[in-house]
């Protein structure tokens, strides 16, 4: 007869395959959107991450140093502001590539706008996270006590 700890271990392992799945998948399509304009990279990648710390935490070692990827990682650390020119950049790119998609899903049927809002929509929102991380300020436990003078 099964115990429940077999059971519960059972599951557990299954789980974390499922989640080491989804996070390749992830990764899959971040990849992807690093040379498809308009598909974004950073939300897969972020996922992926979520989905390794979770599941396999080597995993996500091995993302964060896939050279490939570490443009489109190297900002998340809470610490790290965007530069400038890299925001601007950034918005430009990703309105040029929202207003390409929105122009080129109205162009078909009645359901069409509404998918075009939706774009215009979740642009938006990427638009607030990438300001949010270009005004980034160091936190208080991130700033480091001076070093004690020795007597």
């Amino acid at each position: 007869m099964e115990t429940y700890e077999n059971t519960r271990f059972r599951d557990r392992r299954l789980q974390r395959w499922l989640l080491a799945g989804l996070g390749i998948v992830l990764v899959g399509v971040g990849g992807i959107g690093v040379f498809l304009p308009g598909l974004p990279t950073t939300i897969f990648l972020l996922g992926a991450s979520w989905c390794f710390a979770r599941s396999c935490p080597w995993l996500e070692e091995r993302l964060i140093r896939v050279p490939l990827f570490r443009p489109f990682l190297g900002y998340l650390d809470n610490r790290a502001a965007m530069p400038r020119h890299t925001v601007v950049t950034t918005l430009v790119i990703m309105w040029i590539a929202i207003t390409a998609s929105v122009v080129t899903v109205n162009l078909g049927a009645e359901l069409r706008p509404v998918l075009g809002g939706l774009i215009i929509a979740l642009g938006l929102v990427g638009t607030l996270c990438v300001l949010r991380m270009g005004r980034r300020k160091p936190q208080a436990t991130d700033i480091q006590p001076p070093p004690e003078m020795k007597t």
